[in-house]
């Protein structure tokens, strides 16, 4: 499996812009999973699943329940028999760029153990090929809870300006030392509302802060209109600073976007 990088944080910090802008700069092949049931990724990407007959995982699955009843397939007979090849041809979509899949909504009353435990188990088979492996997480930590990925190259946690946001640096790194989840660097990202004062205070947290997600008014005009954030201009502020981001983590990012200058070997 390729590298993993994970970008987790609160409700609407910022997750899936980072994993977007940082989809423009790192080297394919690449797999991008979103866990997100809001699917806001595949939009910042310009991609509509619906119109390229993609389904969700959740979407798939509940299909797939529902052929099968009675059939006798089960457990993890129906995993390793039906939902593999089924997720692959019917819910990964396939581009230049990079390939995608999503959770979706849920597929039936309840939580999302199910579809989260399938990907999960699936993970690993689908990202096979891949140089980096991009995960969109949902709010919270619920994911961590449900293990979904438990080996992780590079955690970026995205943080807005709040007491709250300090809390959940905390509770990620108690969680994930509770539930065994390994993540090799863990980033701390301020977004576009970050002040000098707070991006002061976390590079005094004890991990590494690596700067903030600089405003751009075109982030906020290309997604109320569905426009990709791979079209925005090759000086946007916030393309430039993700890209920044990246370098100083020491990611493996395109030979034609390397900032000049060392590097740290961190993120990869």
């Amino acid at each position: 499996m390729g590298r993993v990088i994970v970008s987790t944080g609160r409700g609407g910090a910022g997750k899936s812009t980072f994993v977007a802008l940082a989809t423009r700069y790192l080297k394919p092949p690449k797999l991008l999973i979103d866990l997100d049931p809001d699917e806001s990724l595949a939009n910042m990407l310009g991609v509509d699943l619906a119109e390229k007959g993609k389904k969700t995982v959740s979407g798939a699955l509940y299909d797939i329940l529902q052929q099968n009843q009675g059939a006798g397939h089960t457990g993890y007979n129906l995993l390793s028999e039906i939902l593999l090849p089924a997720i692959q041809s019917d819910c990964l979509y396939r581009g230049a760029e990079f390939d995608l899949i999503t959770l979706g909504t849920k597929f039936t009353v309840g939580c999302y153990c199910t579809p989260d435990t399938v990907l999960k188990g699936l993970i690993p088979a689908l990202a096979e090929g891949y140089e980096e492996v991009l995960i969109d997480s949902p709010a919270g930590l619920e994911h961590f809870n449900r293990k979904v990925v438990v080996d992780i190259d590079g955690l970026f946690i995205i943080l807005d300006p709040s007491e709250k946001a300090l809390k959940h640096i905390e509770r990620v790194i108690a969680i994930t030392k509770e539930l065994k989840v390994n993540y090799k660097h863990l980033y701390l990202i301020g977004n576009h509302r970050f002040t000098n004062d707070m991006g002061e205070y976390l590079r005094n947290f004890g991990e590494a802060y690596l700067g903030k997600i600089d405003y751009d008014p075109d982030v906020k005009q290309y997604n109320l209109k569905g426009k990709a954030l791979f079209e925005l201009p090759e000086d946007s502020p916030a393309s430039l600073s993700v890209r920044g981001i990246l370098v100083k983590a020491g990611c493996n990012i395109r030979d034609r976007d390397l900032a000049s200058g060392p590097t740290r070997n961190g993120c990869l």
